[in-house]
């Protein structure tokens, strides 16, 4: 989101994202969905539902902006990745659904993935720190020693006077 030299907060890419949005999502549905709702339905706009559900909306997206603009687009996919997982343990658990030995299968690679994304994220990270750390003892080293060589310039000064 700040790439190119555009730096665009969440807000200002909803404001860029959201017309387009409604565009790409009101035209199919007044030629697909509208008519068949129309005809099967008593179906009557309740703005107070549409209200709360565009208000949701809304804060998803902006959640899904602030998210991806402080870590990473794979960061939300692996996030979408541990959601999915609950979404499958609760239709298994509570509303019964089966689970295939395929889904398992699909379920334990998509595990695998994860894990290895976290692993290499908690490596790079302990490099990182490792790095910053003997940078500082590098530095603090440095500047002791050019603190001593001081002293011993001074106390040579002072020898000499």
């Amino acid at each position: 989101m700040g790439k190119g030299g555009i730096n665009l907060n969440p807000i200002t890419s909803l404001y860029y994202v959201a017309p387009c949005c409604l565009v790409f999502l009101f035209v199919p549905w007044v030629f697909v969905e509208y008519p068949v709702l129309r005809e099967t339905s008593s179906f009557r706009l309740d703005f107070l539902v549409f209200g709360t559900n565009s208000l949701c909306a809304f804060a998803l997206n902006l959640a899904v902006f602030l998210l991806v603009g402080k870590t990473s687009a794979l960061t939300m996919n692996v996030a979408g990745v541990v959601k999915d997982w609950i979404l499958i343990a609760f239709s298994w658990s509570v509303i019964k659904d089966a689970v295939t030995p395929i889904n398992l299968f699909g379920y334990g690679i998509a595990f695998l993935g994860v894990a290895y994304y976290n692993h290499s994220k908690l490596l790079a990270l302990k490099a990182k720190e490792a790095q910053k750390k003997s940078a500082a003892e590098k530095g603090d080293e440095e500047a002791g020693s050019l603190l001593m060589a001081e002293r011993e310039a001074s106390e040579k000064k002072d020898e000499e006077n």
